[in-house]
């Protein structure tokens, strides 16, 4: 089964996602900022990881800063959610190293999308 890590720090937004993933099939962790994100991740190496962006503690691009300095987590794939929408903060997350960019409030079907993309994706390239 596909485990997916929801860091996200609303308390209803994140087990609201875990919830409708769950209906989908895939198996979720969860996490309310990016240190316990980290955590998470090196106890269960998830499938993909849905990250806010904006976090007290540890912020998404500073997880993301993480991931890359290990081999074995940078591979993992990576999609950041925020309500920031405008195309530089996109860009940003983007070049951060991110695999896709989903903004809130997003659809059902658009993060189905990203994370089915960032699977077949990793897929392919291994």
């Amino acid at each position: 089964m596909i485990c997916i890590l929801i860091i996200e720090d609303d308390p209803s937004l994140r087990e609201n996602t875990a919830e409708l993933l769950e209906l989908e099939g895939f198996s979720t962790l969860t996490a309310p900022d990016g240190r316990k994100g980290l955590e998470q991740i090196k106890r269960h190496k998830p499938d993909v990881i849905l990250c806010d962006l904006r976090m007290p503690e540890m912020d998404g691009f500073a997880v993301l800063k993480h991931l890359g300095k290990n081999p074995h987590l940078k591979k993992i794939p990576f999609i950041f959610f925020s309500a920031k929408t405008q195309k530089v903060e996109v860009k940003k997350g983007m070049e951060a190293g991110a695999d896709a960019y989903l903004t809130k409030p997003f659809e059902l079907e658009d993060l189905l999308a990203s994370i089915e993309k960032c699977l077949n994706s990793t897929s392919t390239s291994r």
